[in-house]
């Protein structure tokens, strides 16, 4: 009895703001990041509150305060993969909005991170996805490259073979090699029958090569897939702008996806689809 009672003390003392932790999780993935970093702040620094701190900051697209915690937590938790990868994630959102030198600094950090992230955990499908990405976009002075993504290939093809031919895809659409490309996008929608992100790649893509008919038919397709899935709403509403046509049914659809109330962590933040629609309204 005596052994039972201290151990019960010791999880007590181990796991007594996890209740709290909890309540800040169901917040987070309602999309309520404001009241997840309302209880978050409050909490003890462990690195579990420290990393949904940081991912609640940068889906309010405060990457600053996102990068700043996100570090924190990677020092209390150095092996933690899925810490680094949010690092990773929330340096290369600073890359993006900052001025020149410090977006290269900020795109080396991004990049170290994902490999770090890729280095811990080889089976973490997020971060090599993520590294993937970078490697294709980033230029070459700050760590990118495609002979790099290249080599990327058979280790995502181990932990998430359905990437693989939307990967193939992206290296071939920015050789263009476009015809490849694109039969590489098909081949994703064979594959993984269902899955409607596979026939969002393919819409986006055929909007890029100025193919609006078809790409709003593919679009069409995902709809009927996905009936008002606000990812879908969020990716027509995107392309649309992009390439600066229905600006009056882009708008309806933003607002129609800020307005859903069952978005979660996977779909874009609320803070993209406002600059989109601010952008879109000062067209």
């Amino acid at each position: 009895m005596r052994i039972s009672f201290v151990f019960l003390i010791l999880a007590g003392l181990l796991w007594g703001g996890s209740g709290e932790l909890e309540h800040a999780r169901a917040l987070y993935n309602h999309t309520d990041y404001n009241g997840a970093i309302a209880i978050l702040d409050k909490e003890p620094p462990s690195f579990q509150a420290l990393e949904m701190l940081g991912q609640s900051y940068l889906a309010l697209a405060e990457y600053k305060k996102a990068t700043e915690i996100l570090e924190k937590a990677a020092v209390l938790d150095p092996g933690d993969s899925m810490i680094r990868t949010w690092l990773g994630r929330a340096w290369g959102r600073r890359a993006e909005t900052a001025f020149a030198f410090s977006a290269m600094t900020d795109a080396a950090k991004s990049r170290e991170a994902f490999e770090k992230a890729v280095q811990l955990d080889p089976a973490n499908a997020e971060a090599m996805n993520d590294l993937f990405d970078f490697y294709v976009e980033a230029p070459a002075i700050v760590g990118g490259g495609h002979d790099k993504a290249r080599k990327l290939l058979p280790s995502l093809a181990k932990c998430d073979p359905d990437a693989v031919y939307f990967a193939e895809a992206r290296l071939a659409e920015d050789q263009k090699q476009f015809d490849l490309a694109e039969a590489h996008l098909r081949q994703a929608i064979l594959a993984v029958p269902g899955k409607v992100g596979q026939v969002l790649n393919l819409a986006r893509f055929l909007a890029r090569r100025g193919r609006f008919e078809e790409s709003d038919q593919v679009f069409g397709q995902a709809q009927e897939m996905a009936p008002n899935s606000p990812r879908v709403l969020f990716a027509r509403a995107e392309t649309w702008i992009r390439t600066r046509r229905h600006p009056d049914e882009a708008r309806t659809l933003l607002k129609k996806y800020l307005a859903a109330h069952d978005l979660t962590p996977d779909d874009p933040p609320r803070s993209e689809a406002l600059e989109l629609l601010k952008k879109v309204e000062g067209a």
